[in-house]
């Protein structure tokens, strides 16, 4: 295969974190969390956010959200999420398993983010009802399932619905750094500044190996009359009831250490953007090319001739197609995606396309 831009997460983890992990296996360390690394994750997660968090370490993202929902939660509440997103359609029934069986209600809206509107009418309807589930939590992807990334504004207009309704914010950052650098903010910003109240602070696809951080803003949850304390509480024996307490934390805490130093996590992402910006920007110059939502961070939904799709799996190119409408495909471009695989994909759907029209 020449290039592949099936996923982010078909690329390994970056040497650096190895170098991580080999240099904290080395002697003993107390177990559970109760190591020094684990302590200093915190403590660098506090200054990338610029408040005092609390922080949870699991090694996958559908820990980190499911988790998340389940601690802000109760079994007859609703999670408010948009129609496409992750939560809703790509984690299995581990949402409401979590839960112990809360419902997961889609919010329409363009570009895969929830529209205010809908949202508004959503929370405030049938409270109190006890033949009702009772809107509880909003989750918002960022990025979103279809390469969009929501503005600070946009967030902020999630935000401002959920604080009037008294309703915690999560939010799904698998891809959290690719949408930071597309908005040019700072994580603080992107997140509590705007309302949000606990995050899945992503890392796996952007080059640690399994490692996420479930970070909690306890004073934005304090604001809205909700204990952060006991958010904490419920989050240390979710974790460890869900079997996502690793009893060798420190192998997970030296992967986030070493995705915090020297801005590993902004090295990597900046690529990948780059890279899909690269690809995007040729791609709009091939006649039969669709762009359907455009690019913001490292991944984009087009359409493509059926005929140029086969041609390029035949040159050896990779990518997702057949779950949507026919001609849609997905492409993603991850921090190790080469810059000649962007240009020859390229060069081969221009070449093809100049073929067909001659």
């Amino acid at each position: 295969m020449k290039v592949a831009f099936t996923s982010d997460n078909i690329a390994g983890a970056s040497e650096f974190v190895f170098q991580a992990m080999m240099e904290a296996s080395q002697g003993d360390a107390m177990p559970y969390g109760n190591d020094d690394g684990t302590a200093q994750v915190t403590r660098m997660l506090s200054e990338l956010f610029e408040c005092d968090v609390d922080v949870f370490l699991v090694s996958t993202g559908t820990a980190a959200n499911v988790l998340s929902i389940s601690a802000l939660t109760p079994p007859w509440g609703s999670v408010l999420c948009h129609t496409e997103s992750h939560l809703l359609n790509d984690e299995c029934t581990a949402p409401e398993f979590y839960t112990n069986g809360a419902r997961f209600v889609g919010v329409g809206g363009s570009d895969a983010k929830m529209d205010p509107a809908q949202l508004t009418k959503l929370v405030s309807q049938k409270i109190g009802d006890v033949h009702s589930c009772q809107p509880s939590v909003i989750s918002l992807s960022q990025v979103t399932e279809v390469g969009s990334v929501y503005s600070l504004e946009e967030i902020q207009a999630i935000t401002d619905v959920a604080k009037e309704a008294g309703l915690p914010v999560h939010m799904d950052g698998a891809r959290f750094a690719n949408a930071l650098l597309a908005l040019g903010c700072t994580p603080a910003e992107m997140t509590w500044k705007a309302g949000v109240d606990i995050v899945s602070f992503g890392a796996t696809k952007n080059g640690v190996m399994a490692a996420e951080a479930i970070v909690v803003f306890k004073q934005t949850l304090e604001a809205k009359g909700i204990s952060s304390e006991t958010v904490a509480k419920e989050l240390g024996y979710r974790r460890k009831r869900g079997g996502h307490l690793h009893s060798k934390m420190r192998l997970l805490s030296s992967q986030m250490i070493a995705y915090l130093t020297n801005e590993l996590w902004r090295k990597n992402a900046t690529h990948a953007n780059e890279m899909m910006a690269l690809l995007q920007d040729g791609l709009k110059t091939i006649p039969g090319v669709k762009i359907n939502t455009p690019a913001q961070a490292n991944m984009l939904f087009c359409t493509l001739p059926t005929d140029m799709i086969e041609h390029l799996q035949a040159e050896g190119f990779g990518f997702y197609g057949g779950r949507w409408e026919e001609g849609v495909i997905r492409l993603v471009t991850s921090f190790r995606t080469p810059k000649e695989g962007v240009e020859a994909f390229i060069a081969s759907a221009k070449a093809f396309a100049a073929q067909e029209k001659a």
